[in-house]
């Protein structure tokens, strides 16, 4: 199983700490940046990206409609152009994913809370990492547990639905 979605609180792994960098301020948007483990980082890179990755620890941009993924603190940026899958967090047109363990999207909790009310995307997601299904640390972007951003989209979509209504 996954350390990042441990059902239990636990530290982040050591492997994940020891490749990250620091925290430090995107170049392109000045925002604070989440380090990433370098695992990650060569798992999310094209091909001709992997020896930046290898070169210096690496930043993830949280900043929607900002283009920078990754950067360091050297002034390197990679770009969405750069990583080898849409990004969540940066995406406004379906498929937005939301889990990349599992595949679910933005556009599958819409349905479900349209079909039925609510959604129950989370708790699978909660079954499969308790069946040690995960691998959030290499899969996700962002190197750690979807559910954070599985959660908030439920509740964003939910008061759209109910809105509609």
């Amino acid at each position: 199983m996954s350390e990042c979605c441990s059902t239990k609180s636990a530290p982040a792994p050591a492997a994940a700490k020891s490749s990250a960098g620091a925290k430090t301020n995107c170049p392109r948007c000045s925002q604070p940046g989440q380090p990433v483990a370098r695992q990650t980082l060569k798992h999310q890179v094209k091909p001709q990206h992997l020896e930046t990755v290898e070169a210096d620890a690496f930043n993830f941009c949280r900043t929607a409609t900002c283009e920078a993924v990754y950067f360091n603190g050297n002034g390197i940026v990679l770009t969405k152009a750069d990583v080898r899958q849409r990004i969540g967090l940066k995406e406004t047109e379906d498929p937005v994913p939301l889990c990349y363990c599992f595949g679910f999207t933005e556009k599958m909790v819409v349905e479900e809370i349209r079909a039925t009310g609510h959604c129950t995307i989370p708790q699978r997601i909660t079954a499969e990492v308790k069946a040690g299904n995960c691998a959030c640390e290499i899969r996700n972007p962002q190197g750690s547990c979807c559910l954070g951003n599985v959660t908030a989209a439920v509740k964003r979509v939910t008061k759209v639905v109910k809105a509609e209504k």
